[in-house]
């Protein structure tokens, strides 16, 4: 059964994306070899995106590495939004409700990952108690504003356990027993 997994790539300091969602900073931290980042692609049988990371920048817009993992996904991508366009475009659907997008990404993902992409969208993952595990790469830069990887105000924590035999920062949700 598929795992529902945030991966994501943060600056030092903990943003994913720069002020305004900006994502250009990410442009000379990625390429070269990356033997985790090409397994996880390898494993990822859907993706589950944000609205606002689906309309948002891309650093690679415009070239043939656009979209996903430097444009080299190609699989079913599920949006959750409650203002999907009239048209959808070819292996997109755009799904109302947190729960019925995450089981429609299980399912269109079969035995491997659920990739999220998009902090509010892993964040209600989290709370929702529908994420398993979480993988961050991180690239040498300080951005000092924009989208936090993980931002609650107030306050959540929000255990995590190294996995074991995986890379450093890839790590299972301790899901508390109730």
């Amino acid at each position: 059964m598929a795992k529902v997994l945030y991966a994501a790539t943060a600056s030092l300091d903990g943003y994913i994306a720069g002020p305004g969602g900006d994502m250009s900073w990410l442009t000379e931290h990625v390429g070269g070899a990356n033997p985790t980042a090409e397994r996880l692609l390898a494993e990822v049988g859907a993706l589950l995106v944000g609205n606002r990371t689906f309309g948002g920048d891309d650093p690679n817009r415009g070239t043939d590495k656009e979209g996903a993992f430097g444009g080299q996904y190609q699989g079913p991508v599920f949006v959750l939004t409650h203002r999907p366009p009239a048209e959808a475009p070819a292996g997109v659907t755009f799904v109302g409700d947190l729960h019925s997008a995450v089981a429609q990404a299980k399912e269109a993902a079969g035995d491997r990952y659920v990739n999220v992409l998009g902090a509010n969208v892993a964040k209600q993952c989290i709370e929702a108690g529908l994420l398993d595990e979480v993988l961050m790469f991180f690239a040498p830069v300080l951005l000092g504003d924009g989208v936090r990887m993980f931002d609650h105000p107030g306050g959540t924590r929000v255990r995590l356990a190294q996995l074991p035999g995986e890379t450093a920062h890839w790590y299972r949700v301790v899901r508390s027993a109730s």
